[in-house]
């Protein structure tokens, strides 16, 4: 077979300069190199829109007839690709991902790997990427069952721990999985008694216990069918309730269980896929048996370099209902990280079908491959009418796991994680009962609104206001997501018609009108806006968000000694502070709208004062005060005298040791124990949820909450007067961790953080008591400063009893263990799966499978013997 055959491999520009010196002219040639350009579209990646790239898997032979095979026939797909852009010139990536693992997408661009693993080995498979295991089949329940006799021990027993962990990687939130293990008895391999959805959570735990997994006893087949049979059939927890399979992973056996197969899977619904897994002598004649018996696969596992593609070659199978039913359904996916760059983007994903006959005439049940088309999540924001709902403001959406789409607080801080980006609405924000029903509704596409008094969280992550808000949602036709909107109505617009130009102004870098170019550069874009503006009017076309623009006006205070500067701040973008010289100092983003102070003015009809930042954050201020002026306190040596703002950050102190603190507490938890009812209140943000509650002896009416919170999330909570806030900072969902495997190596690496917060709750004024620390004591006495959000606090000084000098909450953030994920996992979230099943309804009758090591080994074996003929012959 000879194939002529042009295509750019992603991979080319590592080797432009360094051809092999083998390779003839003639090869040379069929490797096409396109000229690049940058382009801001793809965040100025190097892109030729004149040619497609190909990328395919390192541990597949680029040579063999099957890829040069696709290479011929997806060629075509390079005009398709070219006719979408020229349709719609917003596209972005448009990808084939070959059930082979050839991954064909346009525009051509060189490949980076944005993971950088350290061996530098290029692991990107395509059919491992979200988007293709959400798009190549229908949701599986799936339990794994793994042969623990004493036969598999040694490296056996190794291979199974890796192709368990590869099994694990194939399956996206909409799947549920278990692991057991089983010899003569049956157990749960992690703390999991059921089935549990398969997000990255989990899977970790799952991952965790195959590793203790120890080979002993004898097997017994009929135990543990029978125990994976009853767990899949298990009708009181949530399932996909869609495809169900048992994966068994072994070495071998003589028993075949049929009494098993004939009792609980007489009508075939449970397909029964069966791995050999070693090198051994064992008969795999019954485990052959049981696949095919059972619409299932068999497959052979002699070495670790069969696992990945064996471990994955299950979905095509589970396609074959899907090509039968001719189901050509878009699916859209989770948000994601995406390969080539782009930042977090959604797919919307087809199947491709192989539609040809057999000679039989019978259909050929094979799926080809999945088609997607990125989303950047940046271009949806784009599109998200921002200024239009106030400062305080936002658009979300969510998909039917709850999962948000879009939302102020999904910012994953770890660029380098490859699960899907999973962050529950109730995740991005405080739970409560009405948010509950609010996802509830929005995942059953219930359109409604809600007007709510709720707890908000600064921008700048620190402070904790109540405010009234209203939730509108509506489901998003065509798509499977849910759109809502967070608003705020407490803004009084006023308009004035002269532009002064007294103080120092600072204007926000938007998109006031379309031919306005906007720079970085406050002072020429300043300079840019007032000569555009002059020959233009508010209701110009061009400028749809010049109408929101509020010109401060001139400032009139008398002097205050002390008072560095003020500053009027606008909705519509304009900051301009008072005197000038104050301006040259102002370290406050010229955005309004991701600004602290002025969220958190629109929440507060009182004066706000701020603590200054004393680490690497900028720090906010509503007004600048001259410290040394305001340090004599009328406070003496023997008391200590503090004055804290309502996050419980420190503004003055007659102590030196205070002020040095870096978002250092200076109330003793035993003060907090005096004053508060404490509630201890465990969120799991990012994946599931579980909730405790813990009660304590009270005093005072001041409450202290804990609260957890990954970090692609910001949590608000509330309670009484200074609440104690505790919040969890997860930066991916892994800690770092090696394992003797190589399925895991992408880089995944994550950290649980506490930080505390406090905010005021009630109106009572005044708090005092006495702190017992055994042979000594010390009064204190706490007021809340009137119009102010400062509370002055008065205790008798450390040195008058040395015993109560415990060490004092921190409000930086703290490394925690988190929350125990076996229990989180009891009580899942409402979710709903897709609408459509394709399941169990092939008649294919081929069931047996050959791993990729046993051709390379034929492949070898025939080169050998070539070889040793030619010696014969000289």
């Amino acid at each position: 077979m000879y194939f002529s055959i042009s295509y750019f491999t992603s991979f080319t520009e590592l080797f432009l300069l360094q051809l092999d010196a083998n390779e003839t002219q003639e090869g040379r040639i069929h490797r096409i190199r396109p000229d690049f350009k940058e382009d801001p579209s793809f965040k100025n990646r190097l892109i030729s829109y004149n040619h497609s790239a190909v990328h395919i898997p390192t541990d597949i032979y680029d040579g063999s007839t099957i890829v040069l095979n696709e290479l011929n026939w997806t060629e075509a797909l390079e005009d398709v690709f070219k006719k979408n852009r020229e349709e719609d010139p917003t596209l972005l990536w448009q990808v084939f991902g070959s059930a082979t693992g050839l991954a064909r997408y346009y525009p051509a661009s060189p490949w980076k790997d944005a993971r950088k693993t350290p061996s530098k080995i290029d692991l990107y498979d395509v059919r491992r990427r979200p988007w293709y295991v959400q798009g190549a089949a229908s949701p599986k329940d799936m339990l794994i069952l793994v042969d623990a006799s004493g036969s598999v021990s040694g490296l056996t027993l190794k291979l199974i721990r890796t192709s368990v962990s590869e099994m694990l990687e194939t399956l996206s939130d909409d799947d549920y999985v278990n692991v057991v293990n089983f010899n003569t008895r049956v157990n749960n391999t992690a703390c999991f008694d059921h089935l549990v959805q398969a997000n990255v959570r989990n899977k970790k735990i799952l991952k965790d216990g195959v590793q203790n997994i120890t080979a002993k006893g004898i097997t017994n087949y009929t135990k543990g069918f029978e125990f994976a049979f009853k767990q899949l059939s298990d009708p009181n927890v949530t399932r996909a309730n869609c495809n169900k399979i048992i994966m068994l992973f072994t070495d071998g056996g003589e028993e075949r269980a049929q009494e098993i197969f004939s009792r609980y899977n007489p009508e075939k619904k449970v397909r029964i896929f069966t791995f050999s897994v070693g090198q051994h002598n064992y008969d795999t004649g019954p485990i052959q048996w049981m696949a095919c018996a059972n619409k299932g696969y068999f497959y052979e596992i002699p070495s670790i370099g069969a696992i990945r593609i064996n471990t994955q070659e299950y979905l095509d199978v589970l396609g074959r209902p899907m090509v039968l039913a001719d189901a050509k359904q878009v699916q859209w996916t989770n948000v994601y990280l995406d390969a080539l760059e782009l930042g977090l983007v959604i797919t919307g994903t087809l199947p491709v079908f192989n539609k040809t006959s057999s000679e039989d005439g019978s259909r050929k049940q094979l799926i080809l491959g999945v088609m997607g088309v990125d989303v950047s999540l940046d271009d949806i924001k784009r599109l998200t009418p921002r200024f239009t709902i106030g400062p305080n403001g936002y658009y979300f959406a969510i998909d039917p796991n709850g999962y948000v789409l879009l939302h102020p607080n999904l910012q994953p801080k770890n660029p380098k994680f490859q699960e899907p980006v999973t962050l529950d609405f109730l995740d991005a924000e405080l739970e409560n009962d009405i948010k509950v029903q609010i996802r509830t509704m929005m995942i059953d596409r219930v359109p409604g609104n809600k007007t709510i008094d709720t707890l908000v969280k600064t921008q700048d992550e620190r402070y904790i206001d109540r405010g009234v808000r209203t939730y509108t949602w509506a489901p998003v036709n065509g798509t499977d997501y849910r759109s809502a909107a967070f608003s705020c109505t407490c803004l009084i617009m006023v308009f004035l018609c002269k532009f002064e130009e007294n103080g120092y102004t600072f204007i926000a870098p938007r998109e006031y009108c379309q031919d306005l170019k906007i720079t970085s550069n406050n002072t020429q874009f300043l300079m840019d806006f007032n000569q555009y503006i002059d020959k233009r009017t508010p209701s110009d076309p061009m400028c749809k968000y010049i109408q929101y623009i509020i010109l401060p006006f001139n400032l009139i205070i008398k002097n205050v000694k002390g008072v560095l500067a003020r500053f009027v701040a606008t909705d519509g973008g304009i900051t301009r502070v008072y005197p000038k010289s104050g301006g040259e100092e102002w370290t406050e983003n010229a955005e309004t709208f991701d600004s602290s102070f002025y969220k958190r003015s629109l929440d507060n009809d009182i004066y706000i004062f701020t603590a200054p930042y004393l680490n690497s954050k900028p720090p906010v201020h509503m007004f600048y005060l001259v410290y040394s002026s305001t340090r004599k306190c009328v406070c003496v040596c023997h008391v200590d005298c503090v004055i804290l703002d309502d996050g419980g950050f420190l503004l003055m102190s007659n102590q030196e040791e205070y002020i040095t603190q870096v978002r250092g507490l200076t109330l003793t938890p035993e003060l907090h124990s005096s004053l508060s009812k404490r509630i201890c209140r465990d969120i799991f943000s990012i994946f599931s949820l579980s909730k405790k509650e813990q009660f304590f002896s009270l005093f005072f009416p001041l409450k202290m909450t804990c609260i957890l919170y990954f970090s692609l999330t910001s949590i608000e909570i509330s309670f009484p007067y200074l609440v104690l806030l505790t919040k969890y900072t997860f930066v991916g969902f892994f800690s770092a961790y090696s394992e003797e495997d190589t399925s895991d190596a992408y880089s995944k690496e994550s950290c649980i953080t506490e930080q505390t917060q406090y905010f005021f709750e009630n109106d009572n004024r005044s708090f005092q008591g006495v702190l017992d620390c055994g042979n000594c004591s010390r009064m204190y006495r706490a007021e809340k400063l009137p119009s102010t959000n400062l509370v002055f606090l008065i205790t008798d000084a450390k040195s008058t009893c040395l015993s109560c000098d415990p060490k004092p909450l921190k409000q930086a953030e703290q490394p925690s263990i988190g929350p125990d994920p076996c229990m989180l996992a009891q009580n899942p979230r409402y979710r709903k799966g897709p609408d459509v099943c394709f399941d169990n309804n092939d008649d294919c009758i081929f069931c047996l499978g050959f791993s990729t090591a046993h051709h390379f080994a034929a492949v070898s074996l025939l080169c050998l013997m070539m070889v040793s003929f030619i010696l014969l012959l000289l």
